[in-house]
């Protein structure tokens, strides 16, 4: 098995593992774009891999939605329609909002301290393709309380397929002023145990992103 040298005291990491955060970071972050071929020989050379853990690499992220196989063609980034963006966001809404009824009696002050935090650093933040992961470090912050592994991963994975979309308009827009003052409503009402406030928050800030998106896509379409 290909492996990657691990770091003193660090867990080994396989290279499939190794080459599969990074074509998801390079997605995420608009490095690698939508409908762009992944030639798994040339992704090989550069990590000085054979094609085996390139290939695992590909499949995994195939099943987080990032990765499309085509007979004949190879891998390609996958692409997003905005019917498709429309119906991940229902999923979203349905799921996080559950998720978050559910964490806020077990959110701490720690917790509450470190989403403040991470909002601040957006607020920081130059570099656009940054925004996504932060956005998500926030979710998964107020989210984590409810100790719902299995559904935090579904999110995730709901999550990884938009945020790299983000990237693509969010520079244009007042979207980002706009999201961030949502967030903050958000945290304000669980540091009060407001349940049904953020709850009601988020639903608003999950849908108005959707709109933005799918408004996005649905031009890209008809151009």
């Amino acid at each position: 098995m290909d492996t990657i040298t691990p770091s003193l005291n660090s867990t080994p990491v396989t290279a499939n593992e190794s080459i599969a955060d990074s074509l998801r970071a390079d997605i995420l972050r608009g490095k690698l774009k939508s409908g762009q071929a992944l030639k798994q020989d040339e992704i090989a050379a550069q990590f000085g891999v054979s094609k085996i853990p390139v290939r695992e690499a590909l499949v995994q992220l195939k099943a987080e939605g990032l990765v499309n196989f085509y007979p004949n063609r190879g891998a390609f980034v996958s692409e997003i329609s905005a019917a498709e963006a429309d119906e991940i966001y229902v999923m979203r809404i349905a799921l996080e909002t559950a998720v978050l009824a559910r964490a806020i009696p077990h959110l701490t002050v720690a917790h509450l301290k470190y989403a403040k935090e991470i909002l601040d650093a957006i607020d920081q933040e130059e570099n656009i393709a940054k925004w996504g992961e932060l956005n998500w470090e926030f979710h998964a912050t107020l989210y984590s309380p409810a100790s719902l592994p299995r559904l935090m991963d579904t999110i995730k994975t709901l999550h990884s397929n938009i945020a790299r979309y983000l990237v693509l308009y969010l520079a244009g827009m007042a979207y980002q002023k706009k999201s961030q003052k949502e967030h903050r409503a958000i945290l304000e009402a669980c540091r009060h145990g407001d349940t049904e406030k953020a709850v009601a928050v988020l639903v608003d800030h999950l849908q108005g992103a959707s709109n933005h998106l799918v408004a996005f896509l649905n031009k890209q379409e008809n151009s």
